[in-house]
């Protein structure tokens, strides 16, 4: 008799039923102060979640959520004394979104800093905003007006029981995000704004909005901060301690629902400790900034550290799972229609870096359905060529057509919409993602299960849930080719796609690249050393030397060229 599977819960439904339950615990038996303690951690978790936005998710340095939270909470009070319709329950997400508008303002300035010029901007802001609060009093703090708490949740017990309620609720929105193309664009940024350009992410639009993602979060804390207190004051909101809160972000690892609860509770419990030994509070911060020293010296979080270590323990457990799914294969049709219209079309370009002109007035067609191979010695241009066609070259002379539409005027990541793709010489493959949320990140589309399984079988790469992190670099540049491929763009660059890969690995690649036009419908340009590739994949070859096309046409006839000889070994041969 078979034996009937054991169905396990759902991760989230589980996380809620053991939060529901701990909380019901806590509200139940804990004193007064142990729910202040708590409800204030609670508060410093939704903090967390909004510095593991920004900054865990989307890398980008913020030292002003504090400044989100202040203005969320002063909408807050200002709903209060104005007596707006709908209670706490609509004054919450007002005060997120009134942080909201902060959040875009400062981000789009800050759009074109990076590093510390941009934790120099935040913190100015936050500095600036520290100035006006201290000159304009909280919202009914002259007549005493607390801010009213929600209907059903006014005792201390109740408040608290509502807070870690929308601490849960920030937590799933925040895990749907991760499984997003949206989250895992933000991941990409912060790993590579070259490479997301390039898969067709707007890198502005991504910061704008982890911006203001982030702010509405901080703004609901800073509202859930005046529910509890019933007023603030600027001294809650201190440009210090959004640096403070920003180094216990840093060395927790708070894109981790780990790490952002582990960051709520030391964020309240940690200074009261020390308070109890006799240190002072203000000391806290110096043992937070070394932590997050800390992470900058072995370049992860602990959560991140730690979750790492427990996929490396899984793998070593058991062997690499493969998916089991069989695709048929798809031989390539061969010759291809020799009059087929341009699919890629250059014409003169040239580029100049100051006296020295790395691309020479080059001419090149790419036709519809062929893969066409671009060769040459170190040095020649290629790479230039390729980031001059994807956008990534902003001076240049000529004219790029994407079939018969000019595409010079776009940005990078707008030709990558329009169907210019490409990968990168330089591997730039996230891996805080797992194998198949890169899968959509480089397809710049949502897939189906069965589209994912399928393409992973077809490169024969790992499964979908397993992370990047464990795959190795040959299969990272398979799955690139396939993400990409799978995303049956017009055109589709590969910068050495076969760099690293064993002969076995080599074979499967050729057998794929030489299926990509028939099935995707998608031109190919492929650059690569591997001349046996490029004379086995490719319907014709374009050769570079010094910046100039020096010979073109079918592979043998242009390989076996005495000026292709030349340009290669520095002779011909006879």
């Amino acid at each position: 008799m078979a034996s009937v599977p054991v169905r396990r819960p759902h991760p989230v439904v589980l996380g809620l039923l053991v939060t529901a339950a701990c909380t019901a615990l806590v509200a139940g038996f804990a004193s007064s102060y142990v729910l202040f303690l708590l409800t204030g951690a609670a508060i410093t978790t939704v903090f967390m979640q909004s510095y593991g936005l920004i900054t865990g998710r989307a890398g980008v340095i913020s030292l002003c959520q504090l400044s989100f939270a202040a203005l969320g909470a002063w909408v807050v009070g200002w709903a209060n004394v104005a007596d707006v319709p709908g209670g706490f329950y609509v004054w919450l997400p007002l005060g997120g979104l009134a942080a909201v508008v902060a959040g875009l303002v400062i981000a789009l300035p800050a759009l074109r800093l990076r590093g510390m010029s941009l934790a120099v901007a935040t913190f100015a802001f936050a500095t600036a905003l520290d100035v006006v609060f201290r000159g304009v009093p909280y919202p009914g703090l002259d007549k005493y007006d607390l801010v009213r708490r929600p209907d059903g949740f006014t005792d201390d017990a109740g408040y608290f029981v509502f807070t870690v309620a929308v601490v849960a609720a920030i937590f799933v929105g925040l895990r749907y995000l991760d499984r997003s193309r949206a989250g895992g664009a933000l991941v990409e940024i912060r790993h590579s704004e070259r490479a997301a350009a390039a898969h067709g992410i707007s890198v502005a639009k991504g910061k704008l909005t982890a911006f203001a993602l982030s702010a509405f979060v901080a703004g609901v804390g800073g509202g859930l901060l005046a529910g509890q207190l019933g007023f603030v004051s600027a001294g809650n909101f201190a440009s210090f301690a959004s640096v403070t809160f920003f180094a216990i972000a840093l060395f927790v690892g708070t894109n981790n629902v780990e790490g952002a609860i582990a960051g709520g509770v030391l964020g309240v419990v940690f200074p009261v400790l020390l308070d109890a030994v006799g240190v002072p509070q203000d000391l806290s911060a110096l043992f937070f900034g070394i932590g997050a020293v800390q992470v900058l010296r072995l370049g992860a979080s602990q959560t991140d550290l730690i979750r790492a270590a427990r996929r490396r323990r899984k793998a070593a457990a058991g062997p690499r799972r493969v998916t089991a799914v069989v695709v048929p294969e798809a031989p390539p049709r061969w010759p291809r229609d020799p009059h087929a219209p341009a699919a890629l079309e250059v014409r003169g370009l040239t580029v100049r870096f100051g006296a020295l002109t790395a691309v020479d007035h080059v001419d090149l067609v790419l036709p519809k359905g062929h893969i066409v191979g671009l060769v040459g010695p170190n040095g020649a241009g290629k790479s230039t060529l390729i980031n001059t066609i994807t956008g990534f070259t902003d001076r240049y002379e000529g004219q790029v057509l994407l079939g018969d539409r000019p595409v010079d005027r776009l940005p990078a990541h707008l030709r990558s919409r329009a169907g210019l793709r490409r990968s990168f010489q330089q591997l730039r493959v996230p891996t805080a993602l797992t194998v198949g949320m890169f899968l959509q990140v480089a397809a710049g589309r949502t897939l189906t299960a069965r589209e994912t399984d399928e393409q992973l079988a077809l490169f024969r790469c790992p499964d979908a849930d397993v992370p990047m992190e464990l795959v190795d670099v040959a299969t990272r540049r398979l799955l690139e080719v396939a993400g990409l491929s799978l995303g049956a763009p017009p055109v589709l660059l590969l910068d050495e796609p076969a760099a690293g890969h064993s002969g076995a690995e080599t074979h499967l690649l050729q057998r794929r690249l030489a299926e990509i036009p028939d099935r995707f419908d998608t031109s190919v340009l492929l650059v690569e050393h591997d001349i046996e590739l490029v004379r086995s994949t490719c319907d014709s070859v374009v050769v570079m030397d010094f910046g100039r096309v020096i010979a073109s046409g079918p592979p043998d006839d242009v390989l076996s060229d005495p000026a292709v000889v030349t340009a290669y070994l520095g002779t011909a041969t006879h």
